[in-house]
């Protein structure tokens, strides 16, 4: 188009409806739940937390990693996530099966931040607007983010001296070596946790317009390339070989 309207001086007019290629639509990797389960195992520490989040809460790893203290709501069994993909908000679902892990890990943090007030630090980022609005913020508990990095680091665009949530790299890594460990061939990741958690769920029965919600889908048109991966696994097509050998064994037998 480009060709035409500035070099060859014939513009082609409007052709994006008949032009424009389409993606290819690639199916998600899904695992197992035994392969989630045996995943799970090979990680520890704040990485098992936050693949069980990833896992249990159908979370993007960003939003999983600025998770702050207060998006956290133990009463009521959820996460409130706050400027996600597409800046909206949305609250998902806690496992009862985190509460306990999750409140011994928060412990272990407030003592973390505890000991950086003490040192003259205890600060954390926040968006320009809320800074302006609550000047005191960055230093309260409720504001902290729920993995912090390990160590203090220097704020690029401020120069302010303060302690970053964990860098997803590390993160990444560590789930590399653990789908190494478990001899999973599939080519996981750890976005691969957030497709098993929408496939799993539809697979138990919920909506898929909650599970649309959960994710935090513009559109359910997304959310239904996980009834696509359901379909295709195996579970809705009948396989003619089965009227050949009904048993398993049946087959199994000729090849020894």
């Amino acid at each position: 188009m480009f060709l035409y309207k500035n070099v060859i001086d014939s513009p082609l007019g409007d052709i994006s409806a008949d032009a424009r290629a389409k993606k290819p639509q690639k199916l998600p990797v899904v695992l197992s739940q035994e392969e989630v389960k045996t995943l799970l195992i090979r990680l520890q520490g704040i990485h098992l937390i936050i693949a069980a989040l990833l896992y249990g809460s159908g979370l993007r790893l960003m939003e999983c990693l600025r998770l702050r203290v207060k998006d956290i709501d133990f009463h009521y069994h959820c996460l409130h996530v706050h400027d996600g993909k597409g800046a909206k908000d949305r609250i998902v679902t806690l496992p009862v099966q985190l509460h306990q892990t999750i409140s011994s890990h928060l412990h272990r943090t407030q003592m973390l931040h505890t000991a950086d007030l003490e040192k003259a630090l205890g600060s954390v980022y926040l968006p320009t607007a809320l800074t302006r609005k609550y000047p005191r913020a960055a230093k309260e508990w409720k504001w902290q983010y729920v993995f912090p990095a390990s160590k203090i680091s220097t704020d690029p665009r401020s120069g302010e001296i303060r302690r970053h949530h964990i860098d997803a790299s590390a993160f990444q890594k560590a789930i590399r070596r653990a789908v190494i460990a478990s001899n999973i061939t599939k080519p996981a990741s750890a976005h691969t946790l957030r497709h098993s958690f929408a496939t799993h769920a539809l697979q138990n029965g919920m909506d898929i317009r909650t599970v649309q919600q959960q994710l935090g889908h513009s559109s359910v048109e997304t959310t239904e390339i996980y009834t696509h991966v359901l379909k295709r696994g195996g579970h809705m097509v009948r396989s003619p070989l089965e009227d050949i050998f009904p048993s398993p064994d049946d087959l199994a037998n000729q090849f020894k």
